[in-house]
């Protein structure tokens, strides 16, 4: 049985993943923070062992470096995790999207049986990397801080650029000395979408801005919509307590 699009199989996955996550919540909810650290960070591991899966497994290491949102949570989860550092744990809790959009927008993988290797360190993987950042706060590991919104927004818009020059230098080394992927085409990365849109909602942001990596400003767009929906109540309360003071 294939994962598929939408099928009854990724819906029902789905469903398995929000449960699993609100499942380890209650499981861990009256542990002592020591407990809930380990083990939410032997979790977090599991990025960095679907990493390594992949630039094992495909034969093309160019094509699957830890370059994309989740693979950038996925390195970065078991710091935040055993730290508690309040600027990553936020940090991730917008990173963590990136996994739920992963999940959801599956077509890469939509052909893949869900009993083998390739689901395994693809699924279980993301559904991790959306949850441990959240249950991070559900758990009182650490605190939601309204504060962070700009170290957050600085340090993704960062990685973006930076990834964005890398996927040029290896686009161009690939085409000068001829690198050929499994189809035997010469391989052209594009690690955070920065080249070009693979998806129908970068499809629409690109026929806005059609210039490569500007486009995906758009996204950093609903990015602040996002963050200002979650820091919600703490932006109003900062609010209040300034008007409070004049």
């Amino acid at each position: 049985m294939t994962w598929g699009f939408f099928s009854a199989a990724h819906i029902i996955s789905l469903a398995i993943g929000v449960a699993s996550i609100v499942g380890l919540h209650f499981i861990l909810k009256k542990k002592g923070d020591r407990t809930k650290t380990l083990v939410l960070g032997i979790l977090s591991f599991s990025g960095i062992a679907a990493i390594i899966y992949n630039l094992l497994a495909w034969g093309s290491p160019l094509e699957y470096l830890p370059l994309h949102l989740c693979s950038l949570n996925a390195m970065v989860l078991p710091i935040a995790v055993f730290t508690r550092n309040k600027t990553l744990n936020n940090l991730l809790l917008l990173w963590s999207v990136g996994a739920l959009f992963a999940l959801i927008m599956n077509n890469s993988v939509a052909q893949t049986p869900i009993f083998g290797w390739v689901f395994f360190f693809y699924y279980f993987p993301h559904v991790l990397e959306l949850g441990i950042p959240i249950l991070m706060f559900t758990l009182k590991l650490t605190k939601k801080d309204v504060r962070c919104i700009t170290s957050t927004m600085v340090i993704t818009l960062s990685s973006y650029t930076v990834i964005h020059f890398i996927n040029l230098l290896v686009n161009a080394y690939t085409a000068s000395h001829n690198i050929l992927d499994s189809s035997s085409n010469v391989i052209k990365v594009n690690y955070m979408f920065s080249i070009y849109p693979e998806n129908p909602l970068l499809d629409l942001f690109y026929s806005i801005i059609p210039c490569q990596y500007w486009y995906m400003y758009l996204s950093f767009a609903v990015v602040i919509v996002y963050l200002s929906a979650v820091y919600a109540v703490d932006i109003v309360r900062l609010i209040r307590r300034s008007k409070s003071h004049k």
